[in-house]
């Protein structure tokens, strides 16, 4: 006669279960920003024109959007997740060109660099030690990405320098903010599919290192 609590049964298959995603998740993570940065190199040693990169960007947000969701539970999900991630860093690559050939443009990259790996590995941290459940966060979350994008699509027509300054900063503010919320809904149950966390929190590090690089490109500027 077993005399397991199904209860604690339960909950201890839960527990490495969110743990296994947790490794799979920042494991993949791991392979992806390597495998981003490679192309990144690539791009910047080709000079890869600006419009080459807009075409990968909106490659990748295609995969993101139609093939991503359909292939998240196969094998096929792994080469869509590489497919995404290497076509973002193939358009980085001529946005770094750009403020490398700044003056002080070395020091602007690796800033922008360390602090990207600084606000992450706090913010991630924070959220799998506390194992607090920041689900609350996703309808401001939201709301605040939809204003942000607002208004960037305003200022390509304005080209006010201080409003891209503020939208940088509201971007960096709010990938924070998925940071947590992504990371919690790993801890708390929210989401089991470490290909669909992988991509989400690629792209909160992306972003936060695109605006850093604003940010202090304009500074410097």
């Amino acid at each position: 006669m077993s005399l397991q609590n199904p209860t604690v049964t339960g909950r201890s298959e839960s527990l490495l279960a969110t743990n296994q995603l947790i490794r799979n998740t920042y494991l993949m993570l791991s392979l992806t920003l390597v495998w981003s940065a490679a192309m990144a190199g690539v791009a910047m040693w080709l000079r890869v024109p600006n419009m080459i990169s807009l075409v990968a960007m909106f490659g990748s947000m295609a995969l993101i959007w139609f093939v991503l969701p359909r292939t998240a539970n196969s094998s096929a999900g792994l080469l869509t997740v590489f497919a995404i991630t290497g076509l973002m860093g193939l358009g980085l690559g001529p946005t770094i060109n750009y403020y490398l050939h700044m003056e002080g443009g070395d020091q602007i990259v690796m800033t922008a660099l360390g602090g990207t790996g600084a606000i992450f590995l706090a913010l991630s941290a924070y959220a799998l030690t506390t194992r607090r459940d920041f689900s609350f966060m996703g309808g401001f979350l939201m709301v605040g990405l939809i204003v942000v994008l607002l208004a960037m699509l305003g200022n390509l027509f304005f080209h006010l320098p201080a409003l891209s300054m503020a939208l940088s900063a509201a971007v960096i503010l709010l990938m924070s903010g998925f940071i947590l919320f992504d990371t919690s809904r790993m801890v708390n149950g929210g989401e089991d599919n470490y290909l669909v966390m992988t991509v989400s929190l690629y792209l909160n590090i992306y972003n936060i290192f695109v605006s850093l690089l604003n940010l202090l490109g304009a500074s410097r500027d």
